[in-house]
């Protein structure tokens, strides 16, 4: 029974939505409290035990191998000032035992283009896919993917994680059809990029997390780039469909859009307010401003 022990990580997108932050930097690395987006998205991964972390990378992006490196002039000056929590912060970036890999995207082509990007270090093993963009905040401590994970490992098939969102909104996300209308576990038997409220065939939309079986890349490797030559990667989904099960996942958790100005607020205010260094003394600060 091959286990899930690698995690895709398509980070080669621009963040235009916020510019000019993300002029120099990427938008991966943009901070929530302390940690940059992609460190809650790896921390999530190897949570549910996952060993290697496969990047999927383009220009601009080097901010993100240097967050995941060795910082030797960093930790000596740590060690030298007796600083042995924020050492330990820092070698703790990347767990021991965990690898990271990186894989240039040469032309941004859609997210499936990405994934496919991967299938040479993944090869014919279950795998997840992150998006950093979707900071999802496990229920009870349980990050998202493990719950995920925990899924596929009973089901033995590809799983997506999915939320149900309001109606007008189907227009921003794929969404799924299911074999029924209840369950946090049911039978995908359909799935459509961006449809029109009208046209929905549910409020289930997949956020960014998925596990997915090798057989993906079969389908990747056959698709027809749609508009504007991107190979999408719900496109790919739906060819899998009529091969084997897939699952939609609905999660325990809260998702923040930080891919957008206000979702990524939303991350900063509650997840600050858990924090447990600055929690007490930020919900102190907002009660006195009213809020």
């Amino acid at each position: 029974m091959k286990k899930v022990t690698k995690a895709v990580f398509p980070v080669a997108g621009l963040g235009s939505r916020f510019l000019p932050a993300t002029k120099a930097s990427p938008k991966e690395m943009m901070p929530i409290v302390d940690k940059p987006l992609i460190q809650y998205a790896v921390e999530e991964a190897v949570s549910a035990g996952v060993t290697d972390l496969v990047f999927i990378t383009g220009r601009s992006k080097r901010a993100i191998e240097d967050h995941f490196d060795k910082a030797y002039e960093l930790e000596t000056e740590l060690q030298m000032r007796n600083k042995a929590e924020l050492l330990k912060i820092v070698r703790d970036t990347v767990p021991k035992g965990v690898n990271c890999i990186y894989i240039r995207q040469p032309e941004a082509l859609g997210l499936g283009h990405a994934v496919l990007c991967a299938a040479p270090v993944v090869g014919d093993e279950p795998f997840a896919v992150l998006l950093a963009d979707d900071l999802l905040d496990g229920q009870g401590g349980e990050p998202v993917l493990k719950q995920m994970v925990d899924v596929y490992n009973y089901n033995r098939c590809s799983v997506l994680g999915v939320m149900n969102v309001p109606r007008e909104d189907t227009k921003q996300y794929g969404i799924v059809s299911t074999e029924r209308d209840v369950g946090d576990v049911q039978r995908v038997t359909g799935i459509v990029e961006k449809p029109k409220p009208e046209d929905a065939p549910s409020t289930q939309a997949v956020v960014g997390r998925y596990v997915l079986t090798g057989r993906i890349f079969d389908h990747l490797r056959n698709l027809k780039p749609g508009a504007g030559g991107e190979l999408q990667l719900t496109d790919a989904i739906a060819s899998l469909l009529r091969e084997e099960a897939v699952l939609s996942y609905q999660f325990k958790g809260v998702r923040y859009d930080c891919g957008s100005k206000f979702g990524y607020l939303q991350a900063t205010v509650e997840l600050g307010l858990k924090h447990p260094e600055v929690g007490a003394a930020f919900a102190e600060y907002l009660s006195q401003r009213g809020l």
